[in-house]
């Protein structure tokens, strides 16, 4: 006796099924593009001057050298947190706001 089945979908089964894959996927999506936009937009709405990471370079070299006169820790603190980095690691290419 062969009790083999196979599964139909309906369409009402094939628009519930495309809606549990599209909706968390668009969620993501927009979540991840407001948060880089609300990024972009905490730095842009003002001027700042910026600096292009080199090989070698760390917080510490480009903080003495935008403001030799202040504790470099500050500077360094005050990068960090202008740029959203939790991190002193740096990559070569970057491009850093700096405070003024």
């Amino acid at each position: 006796m062969n009790t083999s089945s196979t599964l139909r979908i309906t369409t009402r089964g094939r628009v519930v099924l495309g809606s549990m894959v599209a909706i968390p996927i668009l969620a993501v999506s927009l979540f991840v593009a407001s948060s880089t936009a609300s990024a972009e937009s905490a730095v842009s709405g003002n001027s700042y001057e910026y600096v292009t990471v080199l090989s070698g370079d760390t917080l510490w070299s480009i903080a003495d050298m935008v403001a030799p006169d202040r504790d470099p820790r500050d500077v360094v603190q005050e990068i960090m947190k202008l740029n959203g980095i939790s991190s002193a690691q740096l990559m070569p290419g970057q491009e850093l706001a700096l405070p003024r």
